[in-house]
């Protein structure tokens, strides 16, 4: 599956001091391998949308990043990871990680989670990320690293930090919708258990174990950050990378319960779809029963034989009413007695 191009495309790139201040920004690319050389600057490039030229050039003739590594950012991933790649005798890259994460499109355009990917190769002196979708997670570090307001721009471990909180925080608005709409879906399944109710409860029970699978990949990829396994990663950073770990872990958690809950909801909505069933099912039983009388009348009588002395009988017509209305009424008052009606 190869990537989309509906939307403006853009590379953006800044080079930060080891205080956090910004040297430059929009950078030519024919310059970045010489800022990408100074090791009192950190380099980052942020992709979005790029061609497949500007892809190439920044990729491969400036990081000059594992091909395998490239391939992996430039096709989808179905799923979150992050790999170790260490130049071997005649690699031109610098160690690097290579991650996928996956950040949540919190408006849920067309009723359903929508997700896209972030792709990070984070180096000592280098960040570049990588994606398609306007991200709001990068926007608004990109905003705070310009600010320099917190000097979360002194190295690339601290940037990508920020990036992985930002796309955790923004999981949180789509699940306080998520559970608005669960509590609106168990009223449902209680007043109207209708067919409707019924595709609704399944479609949201799907979106959330959409985002159970995008999640729990996240969550392995992130424990591994939490550990300390990298040593790109500073050892004073992974507390704060923990801290992020235990954000998603909450999320996952919370997830799980809507889970729960959606299974409970659709336990109460067959109950009570059940339940009106069996309303219908009695109401046409009792209508059975309490018109069988008339039923056994009118089918004695409608045979017509010869030889049947009721039929001469002056006031035949009226006993055979009278009987049919009397079985009626008791048949009723019966049912009425043992409050079946």
């Amino acid at each position: 599956m190869g990537r989309r191009a509906n939307h403006s495309r853009m590379v953006r790139s800044f080079a930060f001091t080891t205080q956090g201040r910004l040297h430059m920004r929009d950078i030519d690319m024919f310059l970045m391998p010489t800022l990408l050389a100074d090791t009192n600057l950190f380099l980052w490039v942020d992709l979005e949308n790029a061609t497949p030229e500007e892809s190439k050039f920044i990729l491969e003739d400036v990081f000059h990043f594992h091909p395998l590594s490239v391939e992996d950012c430039v096709m989808v991933s179905p799923s979150p990871k992050v790999e170790e790649y260490s130049p071997k005798e005649d690699d031109r890259f610098a160690p690097y990680l290579f991650m996928v994460m996956h950040a949540v499109d919190y408006s849920r355009k067309d009723g359903v989670f929508a997700t896209s990917e972030l792709n990070f190769f984070l180096g000592k002196s280098f960040l570049v990320t990588f994606h398609e979708a306007p991200l709001r997670s990068v926007h608004l570090v990109e905003e705070r690293c310009v600010k320099s307001t917190q000097h979360i721009a002194r190295a690339p471990d601290r940037v990508a930090h920020s990036l992985l909180d930002a796309i955790v925080e923004n999981y949180k608005p789509a699940l306080e919708e998520l559970a608005i709409e669960i509590a609106e879906l168990e009223q449902l399944a209680l007043t109207s258990p209708t067919k409707d109710t019924l595709n609704k409860i399944l479609q949201v029970k799907k979106e959330v174990l959409h985002l159970r699978q995008i999640i729990g990949p996240q969550r392995e990829v992130l424990a591994r950050f939490a550990r300390g396994e990298f040593k790109m990663i500073r050892g004073h950073l992974v507390p704060y990378y923990r801290n992020v770990y235990d954000g998603l872990f909450h999320i996952s958690e919370l997830a799980q319960n809507y889970t729960d809950s959606l299974t409970g909801i659709l336990q109460v909505y067959l109950n009570m779809s059940s339940n009106e069933t069996g309303e219908v099912v009695k109401l046409l039983t009792l209508i059975t029963l309490i018109t069988t009388p008339l039923m056994m009348v009118a089918t004695w009588y409608g045979m017509n034989f010869k030889g049947m002395p009721e039929l001469e009988w002056k006031h035949g017509y009226g006993i055979a009413i009278a009987v049919t209305v009397a079985s009626s009424l008791i048949t009723y008052w019966w049912f009425k007695r043992k409050k079946w009606l």
